[in-house]
Formats: structure tokens, C-alpha cells, sequence
């Protein structure tokens, strides 16, 4: 029998999105689906699915960026002092000095609680010891970002929006290997070893992606610091993932609550919704909403794939539509696929969900950093 699909939608579903989630409501032991209204076509299980199981782990329902999410603070400055080229500039400048994409020449020291030690993988450990050393700290490509955003009272705040980099697809990988199931749905078994040796692994890497955000803001943090004199307030940071696995109680039941590109949305609990890079983002308040396992969108979610936008979107109109926004624009030609065109409207996605989370504050993007 199929499990429930609970769906909080911006807009009708697309008939392979349907199709998708139909087929992850029949899968083993899963028990109920929540769809956010950022939902969007991916490789078995779409981005936007909260999934809930008893007994059964699907890694396919976290993906691969385990514990990609977002990190947010105010940076102790008023959103005016960006109003200048010659300031954007400087901000850009430091930005590309302190902060790569892809990885650092050394790369900072990993903290003691994303020891590699704590893998459960030789190969894990030793990609760790490698590619996890130079990339802590480090932004990604694609949807990732760094933002500073200006909220309604004129304030300058920081968003950094990104994941474990090359270990958290290695995690999923090597855990799926000789493990049943077919395609995105292979799952393992809650009391085998592998399934126990998959979530330690997953932990691990949602520590690791966290600690790499919280550099990343303390760099900026003293890059705006050492430009403007500014001060930060660390009484506002807040950090959240929206890829994860992790067992909750829901109407008195313990459950394995898969939540791939999903913001955990408990009663009371803090966290950010991005628009894109020229749209609204909102820092929102979970209503611990039950029907939707406390989920949220994590984001405004994508109205066209990458290669659609690249054929549709063109510089002109990328230009139009981020007018006022500080980036490179040097990018701007790569950067299409990224435009807010792409994405689906973020006002539209927070009506949708107003049950769900209450907004906080919105906040408008005042500079913009990301690779193509």
C-alpha cells in the first residue's frame, strides 16, 4: 500500500515530479511524504521531499551534499556602507582572497569533532585526510553562495549557503556499494552494520559541512571588520542543513525523517529560506507543523534545469534582473544558470507555506558572491 503524500505546492506539479514521488510513497517501509513548494525534478528522489520511514534508511532520499545548508549573521554594519563601487569592490576582493570555491592551496586545520579518524571507511578516512583538508572552508559551485542582505530596518546581514563537498557523495557512495534496492532507492536496514556505520557518517559529515560554514562567516566576519570597522553579532548566528537523515517523534511514533533540500521546521525553531541571487531571502520560525514532519522548503526551488536556463536566459536579462545587486561580473555569462529567472518565485513559495513557518524578517541581496 502506498504511503500518504502531503503536498504544499507554489504551483501545479509537474507530471514526472508526480510520477517520482508516487513511486518513493511505494517504496519499503516508507510510511508518509511531505512535498514543499520548492519541489523540483531530481534523480529518483526530487529535491523537496521530506520522506519518513520506521526501520528502513534511503540515502537516496538525503542525496549526496549530506548536511549542505545554510549559515546566517549580522554583521554589525548597516547595509548603506555597501552603496559605493569602490566598497562592493573591496568586499569582492577579499572575498576571492579569503574564501575559494573549489579548494585552499593548505586549507585550515580540521576542528577536533570532524576528526577524519572518526570514518567509518579507510577510503572515506583517507579522502577526508586529502580532498576534505582543502576544501573545508570552502564554497562550491552550482546553487551555493555567499550573500550579504539588507533587512528592513537597514542592517547588514551575511547568509553562506553550503555543503560537505567532495565527502558527503563519497559517504552515500561507498555505503550503497553491494547494499539492495534499485537505482535511488537502494536502502539499508536499521540494526546491520553498514546502516549504523551510513548515519555515524552522516553526523560526521553535517559536522563537517557546519564547521566549513562557520569559517567561512568568521572570515568575512573579519574581513568586514578590518574594511568598515564593523563588529559582528554573534548572539544572531544561526546554522542549518536541509540534507539529512535523523530519527524524530512524530504523533508519537518514532521516525527516520529524510529530508532532502528541506529546512527541519520544529515549533520555535530559527532558519532561512534563500531566494536567488537577485530575489528575496526570509529568516522564518517553524510551526512544528505535523502533517509536513516540521519541514519547510529550504529554498525558492528550480522552475528550469540548468541547461533550459542556459538555452532561455540570456546576460541581458540576467543583468535586468540582478540590477542594484553587487557581483562579478566577469561571471556573468556562466552565471545564467543561476539567474532568478531559474527559479520559481520566492513569494509565491512563502504563501504556500505560511502554515508551516512564520516569517521572522525578509531580507534583500545586496552583494553576491558564487561561482559558474
Amino acid at each position: 500500500m502506498s504511503a500518504p503524500i502531503s503536498v504544499w505546492a507554489a504551483e501545479a506539479l509537474d507530471e514526472d515530479v508526480r510520477l517520482a514521488l508516487r513511486r518513493l510513497a511505494e517504496e519499503r517501509d516508507v510510511v508518509a511524504v511531505a512535498v514543499m513548494p520548492d519541489v523540483h525534478l531530481a534523480h529518483g528522489v526530487c529535491i523537496g521531499t521530506v520522506t519518513a520511514t520506521t526501520r528502513t534508511i534511503y540515502p537516496g532520499a538525503v542525496g549526496g551534499d549530506i548536511g549542505c545548508g545554510v549559515a546566517a549573521v549580522r554583521l554589525g554594519m548597516t547595509a548603506a556602507e555597501l552603496d559605493g563601487e569602490r566598497a562592493a569592490a573591496s568586499v569582492l576582493s577579499g572575498l576571492y582572497e579569503r574564501i575559494p570555491f573549489i579548494k585552499h592551496a593548505s586549507g585550515p586545520p580540521p576542528p577536533p569533532h570532524v576528526s577524519p579518524d572518526d570514518l567509518s571507511l579507510p577510503a572515506l578516512r583517507k579522502l577526508a585526510r586529502r580532498d576534505g583538508r582543502v576544501q573545508l572552508g570552502t564554497l562550491g559551485r552550482g546553487n551555493h553562495f555567499l550573500e550579504l542582505q539588507r533587512d528592513q530596518e537597514g542592517d547588514l546581514w551575511l547568509a553562506v549557503h553550503s555543503g560537505s563537498r567532495a565527502m558527503g557523495p563519497a559517504i552515500r557512495d561507498l555505503h550503497l556499494r553491494g547494499v539492495p534496492g534499485r537505482g535511488p532507492f537502494h536502502n539499508l536496514e536499521i540494526g546491520t552494520e553498514v546502516c549504523a556505520a551510513y548515519l555515524s557518517d552522516v553526523d560526521w559529515a553535517r559536522r563537517y559541512a557546519s564547521a566549513s560554514r562557520r569559517w567561512m562567516v568568521d572570515q568575512v566576519a573579519d574581513l568586514m571588520g578590518e574594511l568598515f570597522g564593523a563588529q559582528h553579532d554573534e548572539d544572531s548566528f544561526f546554522d542549518t542543513d536541509h540534507n539529512h537523515v535523523q530519527c524524530e517523534e512524530h504523533v508519537g511514533r518514532n521516525l527516520w525523517v529524510h529530508r532532502k533540500g528541506a529546512l527541519h521546521a520544529a515549533q520555535g525553531s530559527i532558519g532561512i529560506i534563500p531566494g536567488s541571487m537577485g530575489t528575496a531571502s526570509y529568516h522564518v520560525e517553524g510551526r512544528g507543523h505535523a502533517e509536513s514532519l516540521c519541514s519547510s522548503s529550504h529554498g525558492a526551488g528550480r522552475a528550469m534545469s540548468r541547461t533550459e536556463a542556459r538555452r532561455r536566459i540570456s546576460k541581458k536579462r540576467l543583468l535586468g534582473d540582478v540590477e542594484g545587486v553587487w557581483f562579478d561580473h566577469r561571471l556573468t555569462q556562466r552565471l545564467r544558470e543561476e539567474a532568478p529567472g531559474a527559479y520559481k518565485d520566492i513569494s509565491k513559495v512563502m504563501r504556500a507555506q505560511c502554515e508551516l513557518t512564520r516569517v521572522v524578517r525578509r531580507l534583500e541581496p545586496v552583494l553576491v558572491y558564487k561561482g559558474a
